[in-house]
């Protein structure tokens, strides 16, 4: 596809990106040199300027399409995203369909069920087939962890990991990064900005949470204290390891805390007895009233959904002043909007 550049502009369009994008043109969007890897795969791929050129960037589209009628941009037209999805999903799912239609690209979304993966099709032999259909990017979650790993090696396009297995799920954590720089930093002063001298305390199921594992990698990059908390059963092997803190009592984690994020107890991947009564699991490290009242005065509290109301969170803390849950979904958006712009918008879709 050829771009025609008008006469009073100087330069000439990449041919693989529109002449109108978000801000104007492609250099208004990528505020700094930095670039993504060819995949996104885990949070530790993103470095801090990488990290924060995503915040940044999707800030960016933000602005550009606040008050349009039609929330669409032009930037990724002609592009194909796939959303190859083995696992049951929502929120994710339908984020990046959303993202990718309103950046103009064709969305072809894939799942396991009644596809020929039901008739005992390989990973191998389904990225061989988006292969072969063109795919520009593979958007994957899988129950195994490191699918999306395995994938990248077979396709040509940018891989992006949707949340693999218990491992990782790299566009939450920057979602979540997203989130809390606009609360504690101020959406004005946030251009470039890390999240340096905040703590966040991440509470629940860490063992089956990929959730965990990604906010810890990045809200580290970014300058952020993290402590975990959890009854030991609900800690994985080797969590000494990771650059946060450790707690098993969630009252003392909580004081002066800037957020606090509760985790799902994801009974559907446990086959033994983690911990005695869910009764008893919600008394020693539920959220309620009283507990949210021991993080800061302007602290936040924050959920990846989705939630079991009354286990890890009360409803009147979900429902309650400082909760973000529900714009932390809206700003999924924005921000795998920027993931797939940064991705696909070069010539060669990212730096190698």
């Amino acid at each position: 596809m050829t771009t025609t550049t008008p006469d009073t502009t100087p330069t000439t369009t990449p041919a693989t990106t529109p002449a109108t994008t978000p801000a104007g043109n492609e250099a208004d969007l990528r505020t700094t040199a930095a670039r993504l890897p060819r995949h996104l795969l885990s949070a530790a791929d993103l470095d801090r300027d990488a990290a924060i050129e995503v915040l940044d960037t999707a800030e960016r589209i933000d602005q550009a399409i606040a008050g349009r009628e039609v929330r669409k941009l032009p930037t990724l037209r002609g592009r194909t995203v796939v959303n190859l999805f083995f696992e049951d999903s929502t929120r994710t799912r339908i984020s990046f369909e959303v993202a990718a239609k309103r950046l103009s690209a064709d969305v072809i979304n894939f799942s396991a069920k009644g596809s020929s993966v039901s008739k005992g099709e390989s990973l191998k032999d389904t990225a061989l087939t988006l292969q072969a259909m063109g795919a520009d990017a593979v958007v994957c979650r899988h129950s195994a962890s490191g699918a999306p790993h395995r994938l990248a090696g077979w396709v040509s396009g940018s891989v992006v990991n949707a949340g693999d297995g218990t491992h990782e799920h790299p566009t939450q954590a920057l979602l979540d990064a997203f989130t809390l720089r606009r609360h504690l930093v101020g959406r004005d002063r946030s251009a470039g900005a890390g999240l340096d001298g905040r703590h966040v305390v991440i509470v629940g199921d860490v063992l089956h949470s990929r959730v965990a594992r990604s906010n810890v990698l990045l809200l580290s990059t970014l300058g952020t204290s993290v402590t975990l908390v959890a009854p030991p059963t609900l800690l994985p092997v080797g969590v000494e390891s990771w650059p946060c803190g450790i707690s098993y009592h969630l009252d003392a984690a909580l004081a002066g805390a800037d957020a606090v994020m509760m985790l799902r107890v994801q009974r559907e991947r446990m086959d033994g007895a983690f911990f005695p009564t869910v009764r008893e699991y919600t008394r020693g490290y539920g959220l309620d009233l009283r507990r949210r009242s021991l993080i800061a005065d302007d602290g936040i509290v924050m959920h990846p959904g989705p939630m079991n109301r009354g286990v890890e969170i009360a409803p009147a803390v979900a429902d309650g002043d400082g909760s973000v849950i529900t714009e932390q979904v809206a700003n999924g958006v924005t921000v795998r909007m920027a993931v797939l712009y940064l991705l696909l918008s070069g010539s060669d879709g990212g730096a190698a």
